[in-house]
């Protein structure tokens, strides 16, 4: 199998991002409905204080609960078959070092260290051009590896 390149991995990152943000908004959605199903009555009286709306999901726990809603959307999709669908679009499979699917702890230090990677510039991502192996910064934490598989 040959290595994936930065330029398909950012591809199917923008792919997979479209259905993070389906993902988080409902995730989002969900419990604000339920948290202010009181609120969710239409008169003049409300409408015009909107901004009062109590907003409970926010803070420390609501940034845990985004955190955690992103680790099972990877995590589901990279131990299931090592794919998302953005990964599927560009022909991308993870596997462990071994060939197997790769564990929940690999997934998590995966997610970590590719969101380091990005904060810096997408420097760990563009270190696929210098290792020999063509891994980032994430393979190599991860005990992981991206492939790009061959056309069907």
């Amino acid at each position: 199998m040959l290595p994936a390149g930065v330029w398909r991995r950012f591809a199917a990152m923008v792919y997979d991002g479209f259905l993070l943000f389906a993902a988080l908004f409902v995730a989002t959605l969900i419990p604000e409905l339920i948290l202010n199903a009181d609120n969710l009555g239409s008169t003049p009286a409300n409408d015009s204080v909107v901004h009062q709306i109590n907003q409970p999901f926010h803070g420390l726990l609501y940034q845990l609960y985004l955190l955690a809603v992103i680790v099972v959307f990877y995590g589901y999709f990279w131990r299931k078959g090592g794919q998302t669908l953005g990964m599927q679009a560009w022909r991308l499979r993870l596997r462990d070092i071994d060939g197997g699917a790769p564990s929940w702890g690999q997934c998590l230090i995966r997610i970590l260290v590719g969101s380091l990677s990005l904060l810096l510039g997408g420097l760990g991502y563009f270190w696929v051009w210098i290792d020999k192996e063509g891994r980032a910064w994430h393979d190599i934490a991860s005990r992981t590896r991206l492939d790009r598989l061959p056309k069907d």
